[in-house]
């Protein structure tokens, strides 16, 4: 069934289920979430955006609705089913779906033109997602951020927050009770 046939919500509780160390839970983020994970913003400097684990696009949209007009979203993906749903639902001149690991995102900006992003939003399940890789996207986001940037994202657990500080030492963690199940938003930035 091509995934632009099928119902978001349902593309994404079966992605759950078939794979839960990569996609993390089995609903998409909150309105309330998402409006924590972003709402600190201030969007008018922000050029350059990255995302990581779009899924359906629910966090993508509210991306592209703050990002400016001249501003570029880069989104990285690695679920099939997810990056061709993007690609055929999200008609945008400012995105670029990435069908690659987060790992990938210096060399993807360089490649675009773009020396660091102005921001990086995670919704990657890094809590439960093997070590060695959340080290490397952690790195590679450092890496690419601008100075004074942030990384900001929501958790499930703030078991590898303590990890996440070793490579920025400015973070904050929020809790957002209002989503299904309650989610820690972090923000990390780049000093």
């Amino acid at each position: 069934m091509k995934a632009a046939r099928v119902r978001p919500g349902m593309m994404f509780a079966r992605s759950f289920l078939a794979n839960p160390r990569r996609v993390g839970s089995v609903i998409p983020s909150s309105r309330r979430l998402i409006q924590r994970l972003l709402g600190q913003t201030n969007w008018t400097t922000i050029k350059v955006a990255v995302e990581y684990g779009p899924g359906t696009g629910v966090v993508t949209r509210a991306l592209l609705a703050r990002l400016p007009l001249d501003g570029n979203l880069y989104i990285f993906e690695i679920n099939n089913e997810f990056i061709e749903y993007l690609r055929t639902s999200i008609l945008d001149p400012r995105l670029t779906v990435v069908a690659a690991s987060a790992e990938t995102v210096t060399q993807v900006l360089a490649d675009a033109g773009h020396a660091h992003c102005d921001i990086a939003v995670s919704s990657l399940p890094f809590s439960i997602m093997p070590v060695a890789i959340r080290h490397a996207i952690v790195q590679a986001t450092a890496a690419a951020l601008a100075p004074g940037a942030s990384f900001i994202g929501y958790q499930y657990s703030t078991r590898w927050l303590r990890e996440l500080r070793f490579v920025f030492r400015r973070v904050t963690v929020e809790l957002e009770p209002r989503n299904w199940p309650p989610a820690f938003v972090f923000v990390a930035t780049r000093t």
